[in-house]
């Protein structure tokens, strides 16, 4: 059967209808992909709001983290603990070695008074080889002790001071300040800046 001659209206609307089409399968396209980015997106914010595994997770994340900085913490306050003790090691050690010889020079120092009580008694009477002789050991056991660290409290003539100077007697001396030192009857030794004997001293006061 012969197909019926088509009017030129007709080709118009056929034309139109295959210029349409691929225009609509266009369209159909962009909205899936549309709706494919958004199933996407609510699938995300479902797993991370909705997921039982993933809050279990950021969970065990955080309290990792927090047993991470609570360990650095007492990793660094255990340093900071051994570096004290350490220190306090070495100024305990340091201590003992500059005082190990404070028992030693207390001992010693009766031996050095009587060099210099032997040294004052000695009248016109002995020789000077006698005098030169004692003069040169009591040198000898000065500068042994000052190679140690001795050293020698003398005030005559200073300020008073309870913390280096015992004080004997009480003198009035209207040519003296009061609480001065006016005479030394026995020195006194520091070992490195520690006193070992204080200087036994008679101290002025005020007259009247």
């Amino acid at each position: 059967m012969a197909k019926d001659p088509q009017t030129p209206l007709d080709e118009e609307l056929a034309r139109q209808e295959e210029e349409a089409e691929p225009q609509a399968q266009e369209g159909e396209l962009e909205a899936a992909i549309e709706g494919a980015d958004e199933a996407e997106q609510a699938a995300r914010e479902a797993e991370t709001s909705d997921n039982p595994e993933a809050e279990v997770l950021a969970a065990r994340v955080e309290e990792l983290e927090q047993s991470v900085a609570e360990a650095k913490d007492q990793a660094l306050r255990a340093a900071a603990e051994a570096q004290n003790v350490r220190r306090r090691a070495e100024q305990e050690a340091e201590k003992a070695r500059k005082f190990a010889l404070e028992k030693f020079v207390r001992e010693l120092l009766p031996v050095v008074d009587s060099l210099e009580k032997a040294l004052e008694a000695m009248g016109e009477d002995a020789t000077e080889a006698h005098r030169e002789g004692v003069s040169m050991t009591l040198k000898m056991q000065h500068d042994v002790l000052g190679k140690f660290g001795v050293e020698v409290v003398e005030p005559h003539g200073e300020p008073f001071d309870p913390q280096y100077h015992e004080a004997m007697a009480m003198v009035p001396n209207p040519e003296l300040e009061p609480n001065t030192v006016m005479e030394v009857m026995q020195k006194g030794y520091l070992l490195n800046g520690r006193l070992v004997r204080p200087a036994m001293v008679v101290v002025s006061q005020a007259a009247g």
